[in-house]
C-alpha cells in the first residue's frame, strides 16, 4: 500500500524448489503445529557445517 502511495517499485522474491507440493505440505504441516523444532549441539552443528563450501 505504501509503495502505491509513494510511486515506489519493490519486489518480493518467493521460491518454492523441487515439486511444489512437497514445500506445500510443509508449509501445511508448519501451520498445522506438526512439525517438531530439533536443536542441534555446537558440536553436531559444526561436524555438519564442515563440508560446506565457501562461496564468495
Amino acid at each position: 500500500m505504501v509503495c502505491k502511495e509513494t510511486c515506489e517499485s519493490k519486489v518480493i522474491a518467493f521460491n518454492l524448489c523441487g515439486h511444489g507440493y512437497f514445500d506445500m505440505q510443509s508449509y501445511i504441516n508448519y501451520f498445522n503445529g506438526k512439525i517438531q523444532n530439533l536443536d542441534y549441539s555446537k558440536e553436531d552443528l559444526q561436524k555438519a557445517l564442515e563440508n560446506v563450501p565457501v562461496v564468495v
